[in-house]
């Protein structure tokens, strides 16, 4: 896929910086491109268009994106719509809903023109399909045990992982019902988010490093954690590699080759 192949719709409330963000596009190779001013406009839009990619700002006069977001997460003909926030927002507890609910990008406002190039390139990974090249696995028999207690994170990484060929997952809700599945029943890898409920990602490892039976297992963290002491902490858990939200399948493609070829 080429990035004129691509129909974009950029939600932004300002004028001006609609002009801006479709100018960068359009210097992309980008030019099916469609506008809205705010979240009801953009709904209508994504309802009735097909889309291979919702560009959009934080806040409108009628609502957040994360509200438009979760409308389009929980309507199925276009819950797999990629979507990237282009936001001047910088406080963690605004973007981590974002992080959980699966966006391609969060781009910071303003934004560059290599920002913008990593998140079409995600967004490109993300629509075609890209089959790990195994020596010691046939990708397509891989067990996955896919645990986040976010299901719209989970749908975002299982788009992610079928790319990849990986098609065996089985999902959990969070790291109790993990280790339920774990009792009964055997994986080549775990892919878990690390903040959940009840039981987190460093306590499911600690679990499959010293109780499941199955110690071996390759463990991916995914985490939008951003603390040094608290990465370091998983990390002696046993963790075999980590991989920040949002989840981008070419950085996700290099790490599950080189932990499932190790």
């Amino acid at each position: 896929m080429n990035p004129n192949e691509l129909s974009l719709l950029v939600v932004e409330p300002s004028d001006l910086q609609r002009k801006i963000i479709i100018k960068e596009l359009k210097q992309q190779g980008i030019t099916k491109v469609v506008e809205a001013k705010n979240i009801t406009q953009a709904y209508d839009i994504a309802e009735h268009n097909p889309l291979d990619l919702i560009t959009s700002a934080m806040y409108f006069d009628d609502g957040e994106a994360l509200e438009l977001l979760h409308k389009i997460r929980n309507n199925p003909t276009i819950a797999s719509t990629p979507f990237m926030l282009v936001s001047s927002e910088d406080r963690r507890e605004h973007l981590e809903a974002f992080k959980q609910s699966g966006v391609i990008a969060l781009l910071p406002k303003p934004f560059t023109s290599s920002h913008l190039t990593t998140a079409i390139d995600t967004t490109m990974d993300l629509l075609s399909t890209d089959e790990l090249e195994l020596e010691y696995f046939d990708v397509r028999e891989v067990r996955v045990l896919l645990v986040d207690d976010s299901r719209m994170a989970r749908n975002h990484i299982k788009r992610v992982l079928n790319n990849l060929g990986l098609l065996k997952i089985t999902e959990a809700a969070d790291g109790s019902e993990a280790i339920k599945l774990l009792k009964e029943n055997m994986f080549d890898l775990v892919v878990t988010d690390y903040n959940m409920p009840e039981i987190n990602g460093k306590e499911l490892t600690r679990f499959i490093r010293s109780e499941s039976g199955q110690s071996h297992l390759p463990i991916l963290m995914v985490t939008s954690e951003s603390n040094d002491t608290h990465l370091a902490n998983i990390l002696t858990e046993g963790v075999t590699a980590m991989c920040d939200k949002p989840f981008e399948p070419e950085n996700v493609k290099k790490i599950l080759y080189k932990i499932l070829e190790d």
